[in-house]
Formats: C-alpha cells, sequence, structure tokens
C-alpha cells in the first residue's frame, strides 16, 4: 500500500530540517572543480539521515544508497556552483544560507541546485523512517564539475564506477514542474588564416579579421536557417558566435589568424556530424575553399581529486516519451500527493541529463525546487515550500514506478 498521507506528514514535519539542510551546504562553498569541503559535509549529512550506504567516487561526486532491490532508481544534484560574482550586487552574504521570514532560502547555489540536493536527503531520510523496502535501491548522487561541463560528472559514474539505473530523476531547478526533454549543445572552434603585411599596404596581405567577420555572418544566416523538430517539442537549434579573437605579429600589421568560439544548441535529430557539417557548408560558401579548420573541442580540466577523464564538449539533445512509465508514474505521483496533473514540458537549459539520457539513453524526467530565473545572478532564493513539494515527490516516485 502506497503511504501517501503519511508521505505528505513527513515533508512537512521535515519542512525545517530540509530548509537547513540547504542552509548548511550553502555556507560551505563548493565552486566548480573545488567542491571537496561541501561533497565532505554531505557525506556527513546523509549519515546523519540513515542512509544505508554513502561514498566518495573517483571523481568527487557523492554517492548515497538506500534499500537494496533488484531495479535502481536514481536522483541527481549537482553540488557544485558558478562564481559569485560582484559581491556588491548581492544584499546579503552569498553564503549566509538565511532561511527568511516569508519562506525563501538564501544563497548562492539555492537554485542552482543545493535545493534538489536538500530534498533528496531529506526524501532518503524519510523513506528509511517509512521503513522503504521495495523493489528498487536508490542512489542519490551528488555530482562534481556539472557547471564547467555538464554531464561529466555521470560520464565518470556510468563508464568508470559501474553505476548505470534503470531510470534517472534530475532534481534541476523546474519550479516543481515536470520536465522530459531538453535540447542538445556542443561548441565548436572555427580557425582562420590569413597572410600578414604591414599595416600600410593591406593589399599585400589576405585580412583573417575580414574572414572573421564574414565567417561570423555566415553564422548568423546558419541561425536563420536552422530549423524545429518534427513534433516541434523542442523547438529549433540555434547557434552564435560566443567570441571571436584576432590577431597579428603587430598592430600595424594586416592580422594573419582568427578564432570564432560558437554556442551550438542542438534540436532532435540534429548530432554532431550534422552541426560540423552545416557549419563547414556555410564557412565554404562565405569564404570559398580553406585555409580554415571546424572542429569541436574537449575538456580535461581535473577537478578536487586530480582524476583525469576527459571528454568532447558535445552534449546530446535527449527526451523521454509521453507515454514512458517514469513519466506516466512521476505524474501519477504528484496527482496523488497534490491533487494535480503535471503535463510535462522541455527543459531550456542544460543538464547533466545530456550524459545519463543522450549518451546513455537512461529513461529521464526533470522535478526540482527553485527557479531557472534565480540561477547565476545574484540574491539567488529557492522557496521553501517547494522543498517541502520536492522531497514529498521524490519520496512517493518509488512507490509508484514499476
Amino acid at each position: 500500500m502506497v503511504p501517501t498521507e503519511r508521505i505528505r506528514e513527513l515533508s512537512e514535519k521535515y519542512r525545517a530540517y530540509t530548509a537547513e539542510l540547504l542552509g548548511k551546504m550553502i555556507r560551505v562553498p563548493g565552486f566548480s572543480g573545488r567542491e571537496k569541503d561541501r561533497c565532505e559535509l554531505i557525506v556527513q549529512l546523509c549519515q546523519e539521515a540513515g542512509f544505508d550506504e554513502v561514498h566518495i567516487d573517483g571523481l568527487g561526486s557523492v554517492v548515497g544508497r538506500v534499500g537494496h532491490g533488484p531495479k535502481k532508481l536514481a536522483f541527481d544534484a549537482h553540488i557544485d556552483t558558478v562564481e559569485v560574482g560582484d559581491r556588491t550586487q548581492w544584499n546579503k552574504d552569498p553564503f549566509c544560507g538565511e532561511v527568511t521570514e516569508d519562506g525563501l532560502v538564501y544563497g548562492l547555489g539555492a537554485s542552482d541546485q543545493l535545493g534538489g540536493a536538500a530534498c533528496m536527503i531529506a526524501s532518503a531520510r524519510m523513506l528509511k523512517e517509512l521503513g522503504y523496502d521495495g523493489e528498487f535501491t536508490i542512489y542519490y548522487t551528488f555530482t562534481v564539475m556539472e557547471e564547467d561541463c555538464d554531464g561529466l560528472c555521470w560520464l565518470y559514474e556510468i563508464e568508470k564506477e559501474g553505476l548505470k539505473p534503470d531510470y534517472i530523476v534530475s532534481s534541476e531547478p523546474t519550479a516543481c514542474r515536470l520536465f522530459r526533454g531538453q535540447r542538445g549543445r556542443m561548441e565548436i572552434e572555427i580557425l582562420l588564416k590569413g597572410i600578414s603585411s604591414h599595416g600600410s599596404l593591406p593589399h599585400n596581405g589576405v585580412s583573417a579579421a575580414y574572414k572573421a567577420a564574414r565567417a561570423a555572418l555566415a553564422m548568423e544566416q546558419l541561425n536563420e536557417d536552422l530549423q524545429p523538430d518534427e513534433d516541434n517539442f523542442l523547438g529549433k537549434g540555434s547557434v552564435v558566435v560566443s567570441s571571436m579573437e584576432v590577431k597579428g605579429p603587430s598592430q600595424c600589421s594586416v592580422p594573419d589568424e582568427a578564432k570564432l568560439y560558437l554556442d551550438r544548441r542542438l534540436t532532435w535529430g540534429e548530432n554532431e556530424e550534422i552541426a560540423i557539417g552545416q557549419v563547414v557548408d556555410y564557412i565554404t560558401k562565405a569564404l570559398g575553399e580553406p585555409p580554415y579548420k571546424v572542429y569541436m573541442p574537449s575538456y580535461a580540466k581535473r577537478g578536487y581529486k586530480n582524476t583525469d577523464f576527459t571528454q568532447e564538449l558535445y552534449f546530446p539533445t535527449w527526451k523521454t516519451e509521453e507515454n514512458h512509465e517514469l513519466v506516466v508514474a512521476s505524474r501519477k505521483a504528484f496527482q496523488e500527493l497534490y491533487g494535480k496533473d503535471l503535463v510535462p514540458g522541455p527543459c531550456v537549459y542544460s543538464t547533466n541529463a545530456v550524459a545519463f539520457c543522450g549518451r546513455h539513453h537512461i529513461p529521464t524526467v526533470i522535478m526540482g525546487p527553485g527557479d531557472v530565473e534565480a540561477c547565476h545572478k545574484p540574491n539567488e532564493t529557492t522557496r521553501v515550500n517547494d522543498l517541502v513539494t520536492c522531497s514529498a515527490f521524490y519520496t512517493m516516485l518509488p512507490y509508484i514506478l514499476k
């Protein structure tokens, strides 16, 4: 029997506890690649909540477990944050973790996405109190380096640690809405060559700057020409020139080198080969045949455990079909708890799901506390009410999902 009423009661009982979990994590800084202190705190918080097992993996993420069923369900929260930025724009200390009188938790990472992590810990505590002994082994992953390279942590978890769940719920901020897909993305570099000459005799050279300008306009045209996916669930892809560098032998010379950096968002049906092929085609039309080079760079930064693990800067599009059992069960769980249906929509930002669903095809949904509009900006907050709702949902789902 599903203990629906008891789950609602426990989520309210642990309202202050869940908010304070969030506050504690905010008070320990954990910038991307430098999460060691926060991860050690999370291990302690998981142990205090009664997890059956908790450890730190080889890349630095915290992995906790509750239950011992034959199937595997995972909840994921990345626990790294972006930098503070201009502190003068913050009304309070960004690491205060204060719970305000109007029901908000204040601080860097409150929405992105330590709120989800707090709900996961509270949910595990509730499942232990309920004596959960169902068909799922439930994993809670508190992952690192997502802000620098989304999904890298989960590629490591699957490919090096051997953890491949049957289903995954991302706790990224959705304002308690349900998402079942997102556009992918990739990063592309264009290297252009010119011929330098003295600046007083530009006709003796070939300007890489002018090539770069024509290439940038070609990318503007490509962006206009991109088409939406067949069912228009994720919309159209996009491409933008996010940076441009030009250099030559001196300030008095025709520049002979240029580099354009592209942020390419991918809709359903688009992949890295298609995207690079489009760039090559449009650059060729604008500039003629090479010399130029179009390629996808790689990410190779080491985290706090100094582990070597790299990936291409390609983050595949993903979606879970609306009639999939995970989507159906998620809607039913919320319906039974709160009497409302969650119509699943698309996620507009990138998440770790690019790895576990985009690359490894594990069925995934996203449901978490807080607002994406609060992320990566001063005075970040999350609603305590969202924490209560999501902790109840995470507790309910293992009872509903089959």
